[in-house]
């Protein structure tokens, strides 16, 4: 037995962070579900681009939708969600048998409307009715236009992956928007049963102070942003106010970005540190692979948040500053899919044209 299926057993969910045609066509994504216990995927606008960019399996497909005169974000739309609606179907058995708990893909809406609140709201709206599956997210991001049309999209009954979230208190931002939403649903008499997910950045953390903190606390400080912000999950599922919701759904707590990226660092650190019922841990496959051959489950992260405060006051010492730090991450994180999102297009227009 690997080291996933432990994993899976004490509750939470390993995705995914990548999405290619290819994974698609080989069986790679179906034998990953039944040998990994692989149970969803995520993606992003580098993702696709990375796909599209250096393999030939979208070039026929986009021949002939360019032929037929599409072009820019309609044109990637389609090829993104030809994608994730087989994706969606390899999970649907997972999808039902966990009553829509698990089995869950993800697709961005536009980095280019990060401070558009009306302009997501509208995008989500139409992505999730093109998509016509039921375990379809759109990731919004939790920036302010973000949290707005989060609540809006959670309120249209439309599943909703918050993304770019670095911190306790971005976290505890989309968990409002969450239950905002929710709220307005069990007043006007709907259904208070919309999934969503608040996906936390945490490798980011560790590269953006890695040159400025002593030794002993390098790649420490993701994980200490993640424990604490585990508890801040825990004590909000706890809640009065989440109580009161009847019949609705928890909003799960997932970590992204859980790759090393200190090649000194264990290659399986995140996942090794962030073992949790009921949360998810959505990683690039170069991580699964090395989790599934050698990770080790040696505990859960700790209900009460553990040391993570003692150390985060270290690193207040060493001169981080946590909030600063995660409001920099956020708009650093925006920039970087809005550019990949342009490259994205770039690419896609400049197959267009010599494909045809």
């Amino acid at each position: 037995m690997n080291a996933t299926q432990p994993l899976h057993d004490l509750g939470q969910s390993l995705w995914l962070d990548n999405i290619t045609r290819g994974l698609l066509t080989s069986g790679t994504l179906g034998r990953y579900i039944r040998e990994l216990s692989v149970t969803g995927l995520t993606s992003n606008p580098t993702i696709f681009d990375q796909a599209v960019r250096h393999a030939g399996f979208y070039d026929a497909a986009i021949r002939q939708k360019a032929v037929a005169g599409q072009s820019g974000e309609a044109l990637f739309f389609e090829l993104a969600l030809e994608d994730l609606t087989q994706a969606a179907d390899l999970f649907r058995p997972v999808h039902r048998a966990t009553g829509g708990v698990d089995g869950w893909v993800s697709l961005e809406v536009s980095p280019l409307l990060a401070d558009d609140t009306a302009g997501t709201i509208k995008a989500v709206v139409r992505l999730h009715a093109q998509a016509k599956r039921p375990n379809l997210f759109i990731k919004i991001p939790g920036t302010r236009a973000g949290l707005a049309a989060i609540e809006e999209a959670i309120f249209a009954g439309v599943p909703v992956n918050v993304t770019l979230l670095f911190s306790r208190e971005h976290y505890l931002a989309a968990a409002e928007a969450y239950m905002r939403g929710i709220e307005r649903r069990i007043a006007a008499g709907l259904d208070p049963t919309v999934a969503s997910v608040a996906s936390l950045f945490v490798s980011r953390w560790d590269v953006a102070i890695k040159d400025r903190v002593p030794a002993p606390l390098r790649n420490r400080l993701g994980i200490a942003i993640a424990t604490r912000t585990y508890q801040a999950y825990r004590e909000l599922l706890a809640s009065p106010r989440w109580q009161k919701l009847a019949g609705a759904r928890p909003q799960r707590l997932l970590w992204a970005s859980t790759g090393t990226k200190d090649p000194d660092a264990p290659d399986t650190l995140y996942v090794d540190a962030l073992a949790a019922p009921d949360t998810i841990n959505t990683m690039p496959e170069k991580t699964l692979l090395a989790f599934a051959d050698h990770g080790r489950v040696k505990g859960t992260v700790p209900l009460d948040g553990g040391d993570a405060e003692a150390l985060l006051a270290e690193f207040g010492r060493a001169g981080v500053d946590p909030a600063a730090l995660a409001a920099q991450l956020q708009r650093e994180g925006t920039r970087s899919f809005t550019q990949s999102w342009r490259d994205l297009m770039d690419c896609m227009a400049s197959k267009s044209a010599a494909l045809t």
